[in-house]
């Protein structure tokens, strides 16, 4: 990928194939290229107020210069939007709108905001376009692909939700640039997973190429592809999670019961923190399981330390978490079959697997070392 150039990767699903634009200054192109992919749209903005405040008036403008008539939804930010309340009240403001099935909801911002409007995309009029416009490196290289969207339960992370696929996403790299230091790692963390599943020679390039990246310029417009290109392989292949899909959630299962746990506290853990723990914790497990050598699970968390993200529980700060509060979480996960535990568990650096019915007893007494270290 040159520098300055703007790559696509391709979703393969048939009819409802679309494409990933990446590359820098796209949000000023983004009205022509949606409206030269979809004539006569009309759409509802989602985004929230951080991204509102720094990028919303200038994508407006550009959808507005595309003759695309557009309403302006704004939400608080953070995890505790993806609620019932906040789902409410988006798609009762895009149905006032008059907006039609025809019609698109955009997200624009990070996960949260791409995870629900998916969902009010999926649900409204049963199911309206939708365009993902991700502003954050973690939905840009994850959550704004594959068409996964949802709501939170009181119970548990993503409990409530559908597959409802974009139509088009659009990721401009620039805006990267106004993400905090800590936001930008919670993101990195779900590059490196891409690495660490199945891909050794990607993660052995981020090992080099780790400074390079956070810094900007080429080597992170190469990463966000490389990575994209990763998701959009395994989504072709398995778009409903009901087999090899399931590999993208090394660190999940371990890091929701940890956002759980904090009951969402951004100021304690944010979602890419809790992934870069649970993926750390998948290999020191593995590794309790005699799966895994010692020095694989080391050298995973080395590369995560190296990137300013924490490895180990006693890291999150305030209060301490409890064995308990953690097994009724990962009871509640979405891989849990007949109240089987499934985890993403791994040989080695990209060599991670779907290991199903794991025993509990094995889980708990893991917990219990990990908490207690």
């Amino acid at each position: 990928m040159k520098d300055g150039s703007v790559e696509t990767v391709r979703v393969e699903l048939g009819e409802r194939s679309y494409d990933i634009l990446i590359g820098q200054g796209l949000i000023e192109r983004a009205g022509a290229e949606i409206a030269s992919r979809f004539p006569g749209l009309r759409a509802a903005v989602v985004t929230d107020a951080t991204v509102a405040g720094l990028h919303l008036a200038r994508f407006m403008r550009s959808l507005s210069e595309a003759g695309i008539q557009a309403t302006e939804i704004v939400l608080p930010a953070g995890e505790t939007t993806k609620s019932y309340t906040h789902l409410q009240e988006v798609v009762e403001k895009v149905i006032h709108a008059r907006l039609e099935r025809g019609d698109a909801v955009i997200a624009f911002g990070g996960g949260v905001i791409g995870d629900l409007s998916g969902f009010v995309a999926g649900i409204v009029r049963r199911g309206m376009q939708f365009i993902q416009v991700p502003t954050t490196l973690l939905a840009q290289v994850d959550s704004s692909v594959g068409g996964k969207t949802g709501i939170n339960s009181p119970q548990g992370k993503n409990l409530v939700g559908v597959f409802h696929q974009p139509g088009f996403v659009l990721a401009d790299t620039e805006v990267l640039d106004t993400l905090l230091p800590r936001e930008f790692a919670a993101g990195y963390a779900e590059v490196a997973k891409y690495g660490l599943i199945d891909r050794p020679d990607f993660f052995e390039w981020l090992e080099r190429k780790r400074a390079e990246i956070f810094e900007g310029g080429q080597a992170r417009a190469e990463a966000i592809a490389e990575s994209c290109r990763a998701k959009a392989a395994v989504v072709a292949e398995d778009e409903r999670e009901e087999g090899r899909r399931a590999l993208l959630n090394l660190g999940h299962t371990f890091g929701h019961a940890l956002e759980k746990a904090v009951r969402y506290d951004p100021e304690r853990l944010v979602h890419g923190e809790g992934v870069s723990i649970g993926m750390a914790m998948a290999h020191r497990f593995s590794v309790r399981l005699g799966l895994c050598r010692g020095q694989d699970a080391e050298r995973a968390s080395a590369h995560l330390r190296a990137a300013g993200l924490p490895t180990r529980v006693d890291q999150i700060p305030g209060e301490a978490l409890s064995v308990p509060d953690l097994m009724a979480a990962i009871r509640q996960d979405k891989k849990v079959s007949r109240e089987r535990l499934t985890f993403i568990l791994t040989h080695g650096i990209g060599q991670a697997f779907v290991a199903k019915d794991v025993d509990p007893v094995a889980l708990e007494s893991f917990l219990i070392e990990e908490l207690s270290a």
